[in-house]
């Protein structure tokens, strides 16, 4: 009886058939927590060693773990293509931020456990689950027919351990290890897609300021009832400075508006790769979408004004991150003589950070009430963005994103911060940076019950296999924009997907 020749499994269909192993690791990875300032330094150690043996496995010939004096050491892996291949760099990171109130948890926050359709657990989609939508993305093409052999790619994977501060430390890592390859294209998986099924590209993101301030009026704290009335207390002074912060529909007072540097139009310092390209399929935002993705409760207003998207990805926003008071268990019937509070201005794309650290800084000594003394320490500057998204590789990437989704590519701007962005323009200021990843709304990433789709994993490590396989032919320059360059079709029949 003749023998019969199977037909070679798709690339989407060796990508599901790994899906289950994806599953696997992202267990462990939640398991091992990696709690930014939190977790001791071999909770780090551990996740670092265990994910360079996973890229090992998924044939990086050299693995590396980079480190600097001081944070946790990146994990650095390479598998060197032939001479003249595009370099492109595959960027995730291993640190996430506490789960804060564990109980709170429908599941346990460091055990992934499946949902709904969903799995469940800190760092599932910020960013651990990244990580496992890279190595799935390279298992795929490990796995290739031998009609279709690895991309000529000089791969670099790095996942990095010290993201979530919003620092820029990988700037330090990398500027200590000048012998690394100069990448053409970084893809910075840490962002996500504007609905579930929706591939989405972020191409702006906004800054962040991060100051605590401390006001002070008395030597010590008294007795609320012998001196309450004519001494002013710390903490109550400090609640009406911080309602000075926004106008009464809730708009931000810092930047002033006017200034320019309240809607991104101004000329600060932007960290891009050049002015933004027109963006294609702008995703916009309605009131309903973002009521029910942040859960806001009935008849509670919105705040500020213009449009959702305006607000959420253009404008600044100020949030109030903590105050330090007495809890209410412990609370005395005192004046309090010093309060603190740590303040987050979320800045404009294109404007300039450290001005609106100062802005902020003038607009507090300005309103502090009652001659109170105020101390303001700046924690964190993290520039903004602005992806130049004209370029070749992004072309790739949309028409690979088209394909791996069934749906068209979406530009969007975001809300957060990546301070890794600014880090790698000023390092190469010549590549091209793509910012994707496998959040969506539901994933709720930083708060209670984060969760990935196992569907957004699957599609967006297929759309990055395509991505890495259609890069080299076609021929980008290296050292610039391509724009000009031929963009590659989006249906190639040889192509096996």
């Amino acid at each position: 009886m003749p023998e019969t020749t199977l037909p070679a499994p798709s690339l989407a269909e060796t990508v599901r058939s790994l899906m289950p192993r994806a599953r696997d690791d992202l267990a462990e990875l939640v398991a091992l927590r990696t709690v930014v300032g939190i977790s001791p330094p071999d909770s780090f150690d551990r996740a670092a060693d265990r994910i360079a043996a996973l890229l090992t496995d998924a044939g990086f010939p050299e693995t590396r773990l980079l480190s600097t004096d001081e944070g946790p050491r990146t994990v650095y892996a390479r598998r060197p293509g032939p001479p003249g291949a595009p370099t492109v760099v595959l960027y995730a990171h291993y640190d996430v931020v506490s789960a804060q109130d564990e109980t709170a948890w429908r599941t346990p926050p460091f055990e992934l456990t499946e949902h709904d359709g969903r799995w469940y657990g800190r760092g599932s989609a910020d960013c651990k689950g990244n990580i496992v939508m890279h190595l799935t993305a390279l298992r795929a093409l490990q796995e290739a027919q031998p009609h279709e052999p690895y991309p000529d790619v000089d791969l670099v994977v790095l996942v990095d351990g010290c993201e979530e501060p919003g620092d820029g430390s990988i700037e330090k890592v990398l500027r200590a290890h000048p012998d690394l390859p100069a990448p053409d294209v970084i893809v910075v998986a840490d962002t996500g897609n504007v609905a579930p099924g929706v591939p989405t590209l972020t191409t702006s993101l906004r800054g962040m300021a991060v100051a605590e301030i401390e006001l002070s009026t008395l030597s010590g704290a008294l007795h609320s009832g012998q001196f309450g009335g004519p001494v002013p207390d710390a903490l109550t002074a400090l609640i009406r400075l911080l309602a000075t912060l926004h106008d009464d529909q809730g708009a931000p007072r810092v930047p002033a508006p006017g200034t320019g540097a309240g809607t991104g139009t101004g000329t600060g310092t932007g960290t891009g790769t050049g002015e933004s390209a027109p963006p294609r399929g702008p995703a916009e935002y309605s009131e309903a979408d973002l009521r029910a993705d942040a859960g806001v409760l009935d008849d509670v207003a919105l705040i500020g004004a213009g449009s959702i998207a305006d607000r959420l990805w253009n404008r600044p926003a100020i949030t109030v991150l903590a105050v330090q008071s007495p809890p209410l268990d412990d609370a005395v019937p005192a004046l309090l003589p010093s309060a603190k509070a740590l303040i987050s201005v979320r800045t404009p794309p294109g404007s300039d950070v450290h001005r609106i650290h100062e802005e902020l800084a003038d607009h507090l000594r300005g309103q502090a009430p009652w001659g109170a003394h105020l101390d303001i320490r700046r924690v964190t500057s993290g520039p903004s963005f602005l992806a130049d998204s004209g370029g070749q590789a992004y072309g790739v990437m949309r028409d690979a994103l088209h394909d791996a989704f069934g749906v068209p590519a979406r530009d969007v701007g975001a809300g957060g911060s990546i301070a890794v962005c600014s880090a790698f323009h000023a390092l190469y200021p010549h590549a091209e940076i793509i910012l994707c990843g496998v959040e969506d709304p539901p994933s709720h990433i930083h708060g209670t019950d984060e969760s990935v789709s196992p569907r957004e994993i699957a599609s967006l490590a297929h759309a990055e296999a395509l991505f890495l396989r259609r890069l080299p032919s076609s021929r980008p320059d290296p050292r610039g924009s391509g724009h000009d360059a031929p963009r590659i079709p989006s249906t190639r029949p040889q192509e096996d997907r």
